[in-house]
C-alpha cells in the first residue's frame, strides 16, 4: 500500500517532462507524435502489456480511450515501428526525464534511498554482440518509488555509475544505502558532498578496512566491549515456523580507524549478526558496515532493513509483476527506454490509493478504462 505522505504522480506532467527528447525521425515523416507514442506505451504496460507486439495489439483495440488524451489522427503504430522509435531514443537522456519527473514531485527524499543494480536477462543479444543491459535504480524506501535510473554496461561498472546518479537526485537529510560494489571513497565523498548520509555494506573488497573492522569488534565482542563504547538493537521474528534474530552493535569510538584509513565522513562501524531457525536447519552470518552517523544502533538497524525495500519493492516487482526476466526487448536503446517505461508504469501504480497489489492493478487497468483513466489523472 503507498506510503500516505508519497507525492502524487501525474502523467500529463510525466508528458511534459518528455518533450524535450529528441526524436531522430524526419519531422516530414513522422506520422505518429512521440507524444501519442508514449502515452500509447505508457498506458499499455499499466494495463499488463509486456512486449511491442502486445502494446501495438493494446493500441488497436483501446484507440477510443487513448484519444481521450491525445489525437491520434493516424492510428497507433505497428510493433515494429514501436521498437525502431524506441531503439534510436537516447537512453541516458531519457532516464534524464525520468528523474526530471520525478524530483519534480519529491522536492525534498527524506529516509533511505538505497541504490541497487539489476540485470534484465533477456535483453542480452548474441547475435548483435551485445551484453544484457545492467540497471543501477535509487528507490525511495519511505515513498516505495524508484527515484532514478541509469544504465551501465555491466554490474562491475557501477563504481563509475553510481557518482553520476548520485550527482542528478537532491539527497539533503537522507541516508544513501549501498551494497559492498558500491563501498568506495569516491561514491562516500560524493554522498557527504550532497549533505546526505551512508551506510555501505563492507565486503572483500575494501581489503584492510574489512579486516580491521571485523577484528576489532570480535576482540572488543569477547571482553564485552569493556574498551569501547556501544549501543545494541536486537529483533526476533517467529514466521512460518522461522526463529530469526538480529542483532546490531553500533561502535563510534573509532578514531584509530578514521585515523588509519582516512574514510571520507566515516563516523561509526555497524556489526549486525543474524541467526536463523528453520526446523533442524541452522544459519548464522555476520555483516559489518561503516557509516557516517552517530546515530544508535536501532536507527541504523531500520536504515539497513529498510535498504532491502529495493529488492522486494523493485526487482522483485520488476520481474514477478511486469516480467522483466522474460522480456525478449534487445534492438538498440529499447530495452534500456523500456525499462525505465516500467519504473514510471510502476510509480504510478502505486500512486493510486487503496489495497490492490500492484498485478491485481495491471489487470483491472486492462478492462476498465475509468480506473485507467484515475491512473494517469491522479
Amino acid at each position: 500500500m503507498p506510503n500516505p505522505s508519497s507525492p502524487e504522480v501525474h502523467p500529463i506532467e510525466f508528458l511534459t517532462h518528455f518533450s524535450e527528447i529528441s526524436d531522430s525521425r524526419q519531422e516530414v515523416k513522422v506520422t505518429y507524435p512521440l507524444p501519442e507514442i508514449l502515452l500509447l506505451t505508457l498506458c499499455a504496460v499499466l494495463s499488463g502489456a509486456n512486449d511491442w507486439t502486445a502494446i501495438s495489439i493494446y493500441g488497436t483495440k483501446k484507440l477510443g480511450f487513448l484519444k481521450r488524451f491525445l489525437p491520434f489522427a493516424d492510428g497507433t503504430p505497428s510493433h515494429d515501428q514501436l521498437g525502431n522509435i524506441f531503439a534510436a531514443l537516447d537512453a541516458e537522456a531519457f532516464q534524464a526525464c525520468f528523474i526530471d519527473w520525478m524530483a519534480s514531485l519529491n522536492k525534498t527524499v527524506t529516509g533511505v534511498v538505497a541504490i541497487d543494480g539489476k540485470t534484465s536477462r533477456r535483453s542480452l543479444d548474441k547475435a548483435g554482440g551485445k551484453a544484457a543491459i545492467h540497471m543501477i535504480s535509487a528507490w525511495s524506501s519511505e515513498w516505495n518509488l524508484t527515484l532514478a535510473q541509469r544504465q551501465v554496461d555491466g554490474k562491475s561498472n557501477e563504481i563509475t555509475a553510481i557518482p553520476e546518479l548520485l550527482e542528478l537526485l537532491t539527497l539533503k537529510g537522507a541516508i544513501v544505502t549501498i551494497d559492498a560494489m558500491g563501498c568506495q571513497r569516491e561514491i562516500a565523498a560524493k554522498i557527504i558532498s550532497k549533505e546526505a548520509d551512508y551506510i555501505l555494506a563492507l565486503k572483500g573488497n575494501q581489503g584492510s578496512l574489512r579486516k580491521d573492522t571485523e577484528l576489532f569488534m570480535t576482540e572488543q565482542a569477547a571482553v564485552d566491549y569493556d574498551d569501547t563504547t556501544v549501543t545494541y538493537h536486537e529483533t526476533v521474528e517467529n514466521s512460518h515456523g522461522r526463529i530469526e534474530t538480529r542483532r546490531v552493535t553500533v561502535c563510534t569510538d573509532i578514531d584509530w580507524l578514521k585515523a588509519d584509513h582516512n574514510w571520507p565522513g566515516l563516523k561509526s562501524i555497524v556489526m549486525v549478526q543474524y541467526h536463523a531457525i528453520l526446523q533442524d536447519k541452522t544459519r548464522a552470518e555476520t555483516r559489518y558496515y561503516i557509516s557516517s552517523m552517530t546515530s544508535d544502533a536501532e536507527h541504523q538497524a531500520k536504515a539497513i532493513r529498510d535498504h532491502w525495500g529495493i529488492e522486494n519493492g523493485l526487482h522483485w516487482v520488476m520481474d514477478m509483476v511486469f516480467r522483466d526476466d522474460e522480456c525478449r526487448i534487445r534492438k538498440g536503446n529499447a530495452p534500456a527506454n523500456f525499462t525505465t517505461i516500467k519504473h514510471a508504469a510502476s510509480n504510478m501504480l502505486r500512486s493510486v490509493k487503496g489495497k490492490h497489489s500492484l498485478r491485481l492493478k495491471r489487470h483491472i487497468a486492462s478492462w476498465d478504462d475509468d480506473f485507467l483513466a484515475e491512473i494517469i489523472n491522479t
